[in-house]
């Protein structure tokens, strides 16, 4: 009998090629694949919540596959995850319902990016592959009133990676906070979904807020303008992570709608 598998994940995304499946290169998919097809002993599609970029990371992304594999979940899980590297890890695996997908079922997800904000560059191994250093002063209340101005639903045409191409531009983004923790400067933005780069441009174009370059009111000409080189400099991957993935209830169990 099939079932259909959800995944939960989590991994250090600066030696992977990213999420998605590229012949010759370490990706995220990649690896969990190959790792899951020589378990299951047959071939596997698997479906992530949305595609990481090279050098983003992510604490709870998830995933979602199908398989006639009778081995109950937390046996699979624990077979499975010794056979991944160290910088990816399987937290939990479950059986979910039917109509589960990882991406089409997703209704929220919450990303988080660091800002080492401190005049020294870090020298913890862990900070550098996690935060992006910025030793520029900033100013958080000028892009907290800059940040409000992302919260809603709209088109984001001007925050959208080069050669972004969707059906529809217009995303909504539930909140955009940011908050200091000693030498670390977060910014959280919880959305129904995001276009390609989208967060990135939000960050790098509220530092510049912060900075000086821009007042905060000038993210409503950038959002205005659907122009993405209207709007700041793409932050770097290295302090991007996807905190988690938020689903129907009902979808996570068996025989749930």
């Amino acid at each position: 009998m099939e079932r259909n598998l959800r995944l939960l994940l989590s991994y250090d995304g600066t030696d992977f090629h990213g999420w998605q499946a590229q012949p010759g290169l370490r990706t995220v998919q990649g690896v969990l694949t190959e790792s899951l097809t020589r378990l299951l002993r047959h071939p596997v599609a698997l479906i992530g919540s949305g595609r990481t970029d090279a050098g983003v990371h992510a604490h709870g992304q998830v995933a979602s596959l199908r398989t006639s594999c009778d081995i109950p979940s937390h046996k699979l899980r624990h077979a499975v995850g010794s056979r991944l590297p160290a910088d990816l890890t399987i937290r939990d695996l479950a059986d979910a319902s039917d109509a589960f997908h990882a991406q089409h079922s997703a209704a929220r997800k919450l990303y988080r990016y660091r800002i080492h904000h401190a005049s020294p560059r870090p020298v913890d191994p862990q900070t550098l592959r996690i935060a992006h250093h910025c030793w520029e002063p900033l100013d958080l209340a000028r892009m907290r009133a800059a940040a409000r101005h992302f919260v809603g639903e709209m088109d984001f045409s001007a925050l959208a990676g080069h050669g972004c191409a969707r059906q529809t531009m217009i995303r909504r983004v539930f909140r955009c906070d940011i908050e200091r923790h000693y030498d670390e400067v977060r910014v959280d933005v919880e959305g129904s979904g995001f276009l390609y780069n989208q967060v990135r441009n939000m960050v790098g174009t509220l530092i510049e807020v912060g900075r000086g370059r821009w007042e905060p009111d000038h993210v409503r000409h950038i959002l205005a303008s659907r122009d993405r080189s209207q709007a700041g400099p793409t932050a770097p991957a290295c302090g991007l992570c996807l905190q988690w993935v938020r689903y129907p209830g009902a979808l996570l169990r068996p025989g749930g709608r």
